[in-house]
């Protein structure tokens, strides 16, 4: 009989994690689907792993594991796919605003021969004036970057073992899960889900880390950055060409003019694009020094077994 995987990448969301082991166990019991629930504590301060430990020692087939710090959902998400067993994957937030109600269509989809089942986002739900501009700003700017229409993607997604295999061997250390799952290819199929709201907790997104996440993504997933660089500097160059020719003509006709203002301005706007240039290639340069390092994705420093939900070792990717 197959079995289902479901990854739950959690930071300091210790007043869900009972309520989303309940919710997804008696859903998946209810249609039959043989099943393992993984939590990743992404170093959450609060009691997230306690109450990871409380789910496994009442469900054998609830497991977790606890980082010795926070390393950021791209991790919490690959190292929650490292640990699972099951012929298929889901990733969905711990929080349940991914739907459960949507899992056994994903599952017939995969039965069904799809082997990347696809969330699409047919509602965003409620959300504030200023979350909704920031999170429309960050899709904007990612959609653009990577070529993919991420306003209505998300990372709730069914993934056959074969694609999760893929996943797990690429050498990279900054990865953006919901692009590679793109670029991987693979036989697709979707469906569609209203987001829901959080019975529990806050968002833990901001406009900043949303566009910390958007640049970090972006630079590791896409060179657009590099080219819009050197799309300043001939933009640059053409400017300079079109002054340098009405300067000459105003010379040689006799009626050229102070340009100290001009000049000014002219130099804080090439200075302005110069160093935008440089932190765009510096972040690139960043990103080479960490795979260069070779540095573990995440460090895991406590793990449960499936079965007792015993504190069973520590280990890293």
């Amino acid at each position: 009989m197959s079995v289902l995987s479901i990854v739950l990448p959690a930071y300091n969301e210790e007043q869900n994690i009972e309520n989303t082991a309940t919710v997804l166990a008696e859903l998946l019991e209810k249609h039959g689907i043989d099943y393992e629930l993984v939590f990743v504590s992404d170093g959450s301060v609060d009691n997230t792993y306690a109450e990871i430990l409380k789910a496994a020692a009442k469900n054998p087939r609830v497991k977790g594991a606890q980082f010795s710090r926070n390393f950021g959902k791209e991790a919490g998400i690959f190292a929650g796919l490292e640990l699972t067993t099951g012929d298929a994957v889901i990733v969905m937030d711990c929080d349940l605003q991914h739907p459960p109600e949507v899992i056994p269509q994903m599952w017939e989809k995969w039965n069904d021969g799809a082997e990347v089942v696809e969330g699409i986002k047919s509602d965003r739900g409620r959300e504030s004036l200023g979350y909704k501009l920031s999170a429309g700003l960050f899709y904007k700017i990612m959609s653009r970057l990577i070529k993919i229409d991420m306003n209505a993607s998300s990372d709730f997604k069914l993934l056959d073992r074969k694609v999760v295999k893929v996943l797990l061997e690429l050498p990279e250390r900054n990865t953006f899960f919901r692009a590679l799952t793109f670029w991987a290819g693979f036989r697709r199929d979707t469906v569609e889900y209203e987001v829901q709201e959080r019975k529990f907790g806050k968002s833990k997104w901001s406009l900043w880390s949303l566009m910390r996440y958007a640049i970090t993504n972006a630079t590791s997933f896409s060179t657009m950055p590099l080219q819009i660089v050197t799309v300043v500097g001939l933009i640059s160059i053409l400017g300079s060409i079109v002054l340098f020719i009405q300067t000459l003509v105003r010379y040689f006709m006799g009626n050229s003019v102070e340009g100290f203002t001009t000049v000014i301005l002219l130099i804080l706007i090439i200075g302005g694009f110069i160093m935008l240039s440089l932190g765009i290639i510096g972040h690139y340069i960043a990103r080479v020094y960490e795979e260069v390092k070779g540095r573990p994705k995440y460090i895991i420093s406590q793990v449960t077994d499936n079965v007792s939900g015993n504190v069973v070792g520590a280990w890293k990717r």
